[in-house]
């Protein structure tokens, strides 16, 4: 299973029913597309948008309906759009059960780092956008990203060495290769992917990390 299907499909098991649920770019959007059977979310977009699913098949879309993503949605029964000052104004209000985050770095404190500085002079990259408001504003934070950089260094850290979206915020760490809770002990080790090991986890991990007796493997 593709790594970012992977870290999705865990992700949506954390959503129950009735829950008023923001997705962020990337990983996060796919969740939508693996709800559990028998669970009713609303999900909601930063842009002004309640209570829709993305659009799949050419030629279905309506260009003045996007998420926040920009991918196209359509409206459910029941569903409704706001201005953004409104959208927000819920986000803020503590309204949303759960959010769904990327980040470039994690630390063991729940300190998230998911928005970079200019790239070089003259060259800026994307800011963080809506995400210091979801992350002080949702009930729950889960954070999904790869475990490792293209170098194979951790980003699941001790403490994040980028400039924080928010501190000390985030309830659950999910990556291709394990869930991890932030605790007030610390960072516990409580899934791990299929065929992956306690161990391989662990070398790929700079964060201290708090291991069960028992680590059960995701059930995807």
């Amino acid at each position: 299973m593709e790594y970012r299907e992977l870290i999705a499909r865990r992700a949506a098991q954390e959503f129950k029913d009735g829950y008023v649920v923001n997705l962020g770019f990337g990983i996060p959007v796919l969740a939508a597309s693996y709800i559990p059977e028998g669970v009713e979310v609303i999900l909601q977009g930063e842009n002004g948008i309640f209570n829709f699913e993305t659009v799949s098949k050419v030629g279905e879309e309506d260009p003045y309906l996007a998420d926040a993503a920009c991918q196209p949605v359509r409206v459910l029964p029941g569903g409704s759009t706001v201005d953004i000052a409104m959208s927000f104004a819920i986000i803020r209000g503590g309204h949303v059960d759960a959010t769904i985050l990327g980040a470039l770095e994690v630390d063991q404190e729940g300190n998230i780092a998911n928005w970079a500085l200019p790239a070089a002079p003259g060259k800026l990259v994307p800011g963080m956008g809506g995400a210091m408001d979801l992350l002080v504003g949702a009930k729950k934070v889960i954070c999904t990203l790869q475990h490792t950089d293209k170098k194979g260094r951790s980003k699941v850290l001790k403490k994040c060495k980028l400039p924080l979206s928010a501190a000390k915020v985030v309830d659950l760490i999910i990556t291709e290769l394990a869930v991890m809770e932030v605790t007030p002990e610390g960072l516990v080790l409580k899934e791990v992917a299929p065929g992956v090991t306690i161990d391989q986890v662990k070398a790929v991990t700079e964060a201290d990390l708090i291991i069960p007796d028992s680590v059960p493997e995701m059930v995807l």
